[in-house]
């Protein structure tokens, strides 16, 4: 009769949550706008959001890819969760970038170099 033990796990027996995933998380967006901060001087502005958005793909991406490394079994959950949430500041910003804007960034100029 399992379903009459009402005994519940202690609280001590619950694994301790990983440590550095709020600095990482944390060091990803300060990294993501320094860098933006220090882009605005080389690129138009036009140029930038697509950049920003860029970035913030690749750190998801390297973040996932760290939370893949067979020694990181214990934090994989939470560094997911972090790709997870760069990636979606990624789409969001991806998404008020103007369509206009982007052809303008692929399109050939006729001005000589």
């Amino acid at each position: 009769m399992a379903f009459t033990d009402r005994s519940f796990p202690d609280r001590d027996d619950a694994p301790a949550t990983p440590g550095g995933v709020k600095e990482l998380f944390a060091a990803s967006l300060l990294m993501t706008l320094a860098a933006a901060l220090a882009l605005r001087a080389f690129v138009s502005l036009d140029a930038l959001a697509p950049i920003v958005a860029t970035l913030l793909f690749a750190l998801a991406a390297s973040v996932a890819g760290s939370a893949l490394v067979p020694r990181n079994r214990k934090r994989r959950a939470t560094l997911l969760d972090v790709a997870g949430v760069l990636t979606f500041i990624g789409v969001g910003i991806s998404i008020v970038i103007d369509p206009d804007q982007m052809i303008r960034l692929v399109t050939l100029s006729d001005q000589p170099d």
